[in-house]
């Protein structure tokens, strides 16, 4: 088989033996790869510190029948450094990281509308224009709609009944009217499906001034992250550890 050459941005990676790691990387043409690196423990690897999470690269690879093989790196852009000098910044791209391979589920399931998101929310991420729990909620919801699991935040999301509505049920696919709410559903407080829906249509106006509220400002955003969350761990089937850490580092912010 011919090797091919991508560009893709590395997820994270585990060891294999002495000198060998599996890197994950998320491609702009071939999806969600497992890639061998060998030799790239050494201290004299040729790959450096190319093979890093958070690092954006244009890869020759050897596909393999189990594994495909990594034999060229060259560095792209590297978000790293920015990133884990800040502790909130860097849950927030952690849990991104998370997220995505999630969404990706199958590898080798080409998506580069994810990709460019995926990449775009790590430079904004690494230069801190806004918020980093915004970005990343504002990511996961486009995220979502790009691996067609958007949460419905206008109409209901059963019978389609215009809004608005004051019920969210992950299982139900998002908002819901009152004759159709499941059992367990969440009520959001005033001002979270507003923000929701500011964020995924990028107001950023709007957005800031329901965050902005000096005594409820705080809650929107968190309830807010939750119903994200939740509608997309449902969804993958899969907890999502990153976000725990993200949640401890939004607290610190806020003391």
């Amino acid at each position: 088989m011919a090797s091919f050459r991508d560009q893709g941005l590395v997820l994270r990676h585990y060891n294999l033996g002495e000198a060998d790691r599996i890197i994950v990387l998320f491609t702009r043409a071939h999806g969600l790869l497992r890639c061998v690196a060998k030799g790239v423990r050494r201290t004299r690897s040729r790959f450096g510190a190319r093979l890093e999470p958070f690092t954006l690269i244009d890869v020759q690879i050897y596909p393999g029948r189990n594994l495909n093989t990594i034999t060229e790196a060259v560095t792209v852009e590297t978000f790293n450094a920015r990133i884990v000098a800040d502790y909130e910044r860097y849950t927030a791209a952690a849990s991104v990281l998370e997220a995505v391979e999630r969404l990706l589920g199958e590898e080798e399931q080409p998506n580069p509308q994810l990709f460019d998101l995926t990449v775009g929310v790590m430079g904004a991420l690494s230069y801190g224009r806004r918020s980093p729990q915004q970005m990343v909620d504002t990511y996961l919801l486009r995220a979502m709609a790009e691996a067609g699991w958007a949460p419905e935040l206008d109409k209901c999301a059963v019978c389609g009944a215009e809004g608005p509505h004051q019920a969210f049920h992950p299982a139900a696919g998002g908002v819901v009217c009152v004759k159709h709410r499941p059992p367990g559903s969440a009520t959001p407080m005033a001002g979270v499906l507003e923000y929701l829906r500011s964020l995924r249509d990028a107001r950023w106006d709007r957005a800031d001034s329901i965050a902005g509220d000096k005594k409820l400002g705080r809650r929107v955003q968190e309830e807010a992250h939750q119903l994200i969350v939740s509608h997309l761990q449902w969804h993958t089937e899969r907890k999502i550890t990153a976000f725990d850490l993200a949640a401890e580092a939004e607290r610190g912010h806020w003391r």
